[in-house]
């Protein structure tokens, strides 16, 4: 099986910090995957690497869906976005002051063919191509546990439904690849349930998940694979158990009695 991403020996530098050294590992269609490690690791500085957001120093980051073999290390967000890798933020990035069904349409409108003189007359492909868009936030919205609530205002939802939001807003990029960094930071235990829940049906539609987690039952009860840096470098993979009873990982992250209670 060839994976949908390749992160090869993949190096970056603030100047004189090195935030990444030769981080190297798969990514499998259709595979939840867990990216772990104490804060300051690496963890986020490598999703910025393959959304566009930094630009790496060194290595590759190889996506390949449909047929296509991009190098995608450099690339601007947005031409991240249009071939298909979508992400969260660990501090939620919404637009607070608007309703939630239209911080999903944003998320949508990459995926519009509008040109913005159809938008300024208002002809009939445009007003079709925005009841569309309408029509599939409000699905995405369903889809995350959120029906109904389209006309509320983002910053007026709790934390928990802000991630949600913000997962809907990502989906509605059609993403092949969704990259969810700290997801249940901040979420209650039926919360954090019910995100594992939203997580496998997301993989079930056929979505690969990249997931950032401080919260080790979710981690341990969701991810089929987990990848652990520390300092930048990479130090342990495996399945979910097998990371968990790792000593290298205990010592540098998990701990005895967090390992105990994962």
């Amino acid at each position: 099986m060839i994976p949908i991403l390749e992160i090869k020996t993949l190096y970056k530098s603030f100047g004189g910090l090195e935030a990444l050294k030769d981080i190297s590992f798969n990514i499998d269609r259709d595979e939840i995957i867990g990216l772990i490690g104490p804060n300051g690791a690496g963890k986020t500085t490598l999703f910025n690497c393959v959304a566009g957001i930094e630009k790496p120093t060194g290595g590759q980051i190889i996506f390949t869906d449909e047929g296509r073999t991009i190098s995608i290390g450099g690339k601007k967000p947005e031409a991240v976005t249009a071939l298909g890798i979508a992400r969260t933020f660990q501090n939620i990035r919404l637009f607070d002051n608007l309703t939630v069904i239209d911080n999903v349409k944003i998320g949508r409108h990459c995926r519009t063919k509008s040109l913005f003189f159809g938008a300024v007359v208002r002809n009939k492909f445009q007003q079709a191509e925005e009841k569309m868009i309408a029509e599939s936030a409000e699905q995405f919205l369903e889809f995350v546990g959120l029906k109904g609530r389209g006309q509320e205002i983002a910053r007026s939802m709790s934390y928990g439904d802000q991630r949600r939001l913000e997962i809907a807003r990502a989906l509605a990029t059609e993403p092949r690849l969704l990259m969810l960094d700290e997801p249940a930071a901040g979420m209650n235990p039926q919360e954090s349930r019910d995100l594992m829940d939203l997580i496998r049906r997301i993989r079930d539609k056929g979505i690969t998940v990249l997931l950032i987690e401080h919260d080790m039952k979710v981690v341990m009860g969701v991810c089929e694979r987990v990848v652990v840096i520390n300092h930048g470098e990479w130090l342990a993979e495996g399945e979910p158990q097998e990371v968990q009873n790792n000593p290298k990982v205990i010592e540098a992250y998990l701990g005895t009695g967090a390992a105990d209670a994962a």
